[in-house]
């Protein structure tokens, strides 16, 4: 870790805090960066360098690699989280930094992933006229997020479970190569046989619609038992707010053989919860024992909390990749059926992997379990640390 410095664009950020300990930086990363704002509400952060050396002045960065950890957060927006990313990426190569890295776990604009030209985004599928009017009028954001990220000076990023073709396309043109979407099949194969969560013997996959499935085969693959079924959902949506399900031909059971089994339903991001309800609803007509929401970004509104709720979902399991999630009032009424699990190690693996710091062990397992004691199946087993 000698050469590389990991900075977050917000203080107090215990992702950030996380990522570093794990990759072994021993100062504090508020530390390392002064994330300053003028009166006139102006951001300028400033790398903490050697105040009383007046040498090298403007290059005190040489040879260093900055890591960039940015995550969601209530009190900022995205768009300034966004730009502030912009602002610390140029100061560290204003100061002669080798190399930035950029980790976004939920990288920002992945939903504004097209435009209302057909050369506005690639997608997995044809776009038909619909597709094409429900962007007219608005701007290409991921593409622009991107060249300002590029232009800025990121030479790197990372981010975890985005299933967005034009996303996924965007990046690797603009970074040549260098973007890494970081796939957590093997985390959550690894919670969903290490704990008591379901019976694996009764297991069934679920992708909530046909974006789900890739990323559902990738957890399936991970858990190297052919005998656990697929059980695909076709969504068809008429509106923003309106959708029909129907269990799908390609599904390797039918809703009648549910019956008994323990259900996890995976999918990438959830936001108002709304057609999550309605799948995990269809699936409990086929009476299975139980049903799990496995999810990797988590959106905290009231809404969702709301919605989630629904005594059709039994338990619900997310990542920390948007950390105000372990905190349970953002919880809300949920906190009697939500798991966390804390991905930071896993990340920190990864990384250590591609950013210089090979030598670096990161041994399983690769998750920390965060309940509220509220949530039935909590036994104290990890402290007061981990559970509240």
């Amino acid at each position: 870790m000698k050469n590389v410095v990991i900075v977050g664009n917000i203080a107090d950020n215990p992702f950030v805090e996380d990522i570093a300990q794990h990759m072994t930086q021993r100062i504090d990363y508020s530390d390392m960066i002064s994330l300053k704002t003028f009166v006139n509400s102006e951001f300028c952060p400033r790398f903490i360098l050697d105040e009383d050396n007046w040498d090298n002045v403007g290059r005190k960065l040489e040879g260093k690699q900055i890591l960039l950890v940015s995550t969601s957060q209530n009190d900022i927006s995205r768009n300034d989280l966004a730009f502030r990313n912009c602002l610390i990426a140029r100061a560290a190569k204003d100061n002669g930094a080798e190399k930035v890295t950029l980790l976004e776990p939920d990288l920002y604009f992945s939903a504004q992933d097209r435009g209302p030209r057909p050369e506005h985004g690639v997608m997995g599928y044809k776009r038909d006229e619909a597709d094409f009017k429900k962007f007219d009028g608005q701007p290409f954001s991921a593409r622009l997020y991107a060249d300002l990220l590029k232009a800025s000076g990121v030479d790197e990023v990372f981010t975890i479970h985005n299933h967005s073709t034009s996303v996924k396309n965007i990046f690797l043109d603009r970074f040549a190569g260098n973007f890494h979407n970081l796939q957590p099949a093997d985390v959550y194969a690894e919670y969903l046989v290490g704990t008591d969560i379901v019976n694996e013997q009764s297991l069934v996959l679920c992708a909530p619609d046909k974006g789900a499935l890739p990323f559902v085969r990738e957890v399936h693959a991970e858990l190297k038992n052919p005998s656990i079924p697929i059980l695909v959902i076709d969504k068809e949506r008429a509106d923003e707010r309106s959708v029909s399900m129907r269990i799908s031909d390609k599904s390797d059971i039918s809703l009648a053989e549910l019956a008994g089994r323990d259900i996890v339903v995976i999918d990438d991001m959830v936001r108002t919860g709304s057609t999550i309800v309605k799948a995990c609803s269809l699936i409990k007509t086929g009476a299975p024992r139980k049903i799990v929401f496995l999810v990797t970004h988590f959106y905290t509104s009231q809404e969702g909390r709301e919605k989630l709720n629904n005594p059709v979902i039994d338990e619900i399991v997310v990542s920390n990749t948007i950390p105000q999630i372990l905190n349970r009032d953002m919880q809300g009424r949920l906190r009697k059926k939500m798991v966390v699990l804390r991905i930071s190690r896993w990340i920190a693996r990864h990384l250590g992997q591609n950013i210089g710091t090979k030598t670096l062990v990161v041994r399983p397992p690769h998750y920390i379990e965060d309940m509220s004691s509220k949530n039935p199946r909590w036994k104290g087993a990890l402290g007061p640390l981990f559970n509240a």
